[in-house]
């Protein structure tokens, strides 16, 4: 029986893995298949992989990075300290969780940012938040964590209009929030764009469009932008690194 990978998530019409890892399979002469598994719950889980008993890997996305971990089996350290899975790997009826998004994002953030280390703002804070968090953590630069609530962030959008210096201090900013993906590609966070200067940098872990409006705006205030598409294929490999190692 030929090998299944997958992503799972509750919508997925628009997702690049299927098309990516089918390109790669045939590139690379594996006898295998990617399938998108859209569950309106995390609790179809165990159906779905009592249907596909050949399924040997998928990546988890919106919104169940965080509730697919009690469900697992076993969870990688770097995971659990994350708090929160975007990969599990599949051997012998055992799930293990890892989190890839941060070797993808960890490596596009370099190529934005080089040898800098700017203060950042972090939009969202969900689970593709929480492996922002973790590389920012690990590169030694100081973030704050920004959502509609107080209760889940430091500040939040409405303390950004109030006070829009907040921004221009902050030369990092990374929307981690799912604001202007394809098709509502004419949403952003709602921040003081006028706010922006050429030293930002602007992080968009949106890939679909190519050019977010949080980008545009940002490069109409000359900062430095670049999308989630590098971190993309990152986390991507890195996952397929980890379902085919033994």
């Amino acid at each position: 029986m030929k090998q299944l990978y997958g992503l799972v998530g509750r919508k997925l019409g628009h997702s690049f893995s299927p098309r990516y890892f089918a390109e790669k399979f045939r590139n690379e002469g594996i006898d295998a298949e990617f399938r998108n598994f859209e569950l309106p719950t995390i609790g179809e889980l165990p159906k779905m992989l009592a249907d596909n008993p050949n399924l040997r890997g998928f990546n988890v996305t919106i919104p169940y990075k965080e509730e697919i971990m009690p469900l697992l089996d076993d969870i990688a350290p770097e995971a659990r300290r994350i708090g929160a899975v975007n990969c599990v790997k599949i051997d012998n009826g055992k799930l293990t969780g890892y989190n890839t998004d941060i070797y993808g994002f960890r490596k596009s953030l370099l190529n934005l940012i080089g040898d800098e280390r700017p203060d950042a703002l972090v939009f969202g804070t969900g689970g593709a938040a929480k492996a922002v968090w973790y590389v920012l953590d690990e590169l030694g630069i100081s973030f704050r964590k920004v959502s509609r609530s107080r209760a889940n962030g430091d500040l939040t959008y409405d303390d950004l209009a109030a006070e829009p210096n907040t921004v221009t201090i902050s030369k990092l900013l990374v929307n981690s929030t799912p604001l202007g993906t394809f098709p509502d590609v004419d949403a952003s966070p709602d921040i003081p764009y006028s706010a922006i200067t050429p030293a930002h940098f602007m992080f968009d872990l949106v890939y679909n469009p190519e050019q977010t409006l949080f980008m545009k705006k940002g490069q109409a205030q000359g900062a430095h932008t670049s999308n989630g598409y590098e971190m993309l294929i990152g986390q991507a490999e890195k996952g397929w690194e980890i379902w085919t190692r033994d």
